[in-house]
């Protein structure tokens, strides 16, 4: 079976394409979020291909969770889900369909995994030297991870920027078993 990327990524980008057309991007992205986190809650999970709850109930469930917030679109986007047995899938749908709006907007998510909790000053430098670098606004996502000693390790997309003493200290292990 294909992995729940690439079985996601032609939903999402076709709910896109819809949402971008009609210049309704931020609120499929509100709908796709409410939506997402209904589909990962154990509570809706459990209706999800339970043969006692049809498929009709299991859509009545999630679009009276969105009550007003989910137009007619969206709606028939659900329903093609469940139908086909993919609403599973509507997280990672969701995530990638944030992706693309990014991608559009001319924004950036980048991930910094930090060995202290960083300042909103720090923050603040760091990602306006990030947006210099990258050439696009960015979005900073900051954890905080212990073991990596000192420094930071910073994701974004495919490029991996490792600034911690963990790290270094790993390059100096190899350069010295060379």
């Amino acid at each position: 079976m294909q992995n729940r990327a690439t079985l996601s990524r032609p939903y999402a980008r076709a709910t896109f394409e819809v949402a971008h057309k009609a210049d309704d991007l931020a609120r499929w992205s509100d709908n796709f979020q409410l939506a997402a986190a209904a589909a990962a809650s154990p509570e809706i999970r459990q209706f999800d291909g339970d043969p006692r709850v049809g498929r009709e109930q299991l859509l009545g469930l999630v679009t009276d969770l969105g009550g007003d917030r989910f137009d007619e679109s969206f709606c028939n986007f659900l329903k093609i889900l469940i139908t086909y047995d993919r609403f599973a899938l509507l997280p990672e749908i969701a995530a990638q369909f944030e992706h693309l709006r990014r991608e559009s907007e001319g924004r950036l998510r980048v991930h910094v995994a930090s060995a202290q909790p960083l300042g909103d000053d720090e923050a603040k430098r760091l990602a306006e030297r990030l947006t210099a670098r990258f050439g696009r606004e960015v979005e900073l996502d900051v954890d905080v991870d212990a073991t990596l000693i000192g420094g930071a390790v910073i994701r974004a997309g495919d490029e991996v920027i490792d600034g911690s003493v963990r790290g270094r200290l790993e390059q100096l292990g190899k350069q010295l078993a060379r």
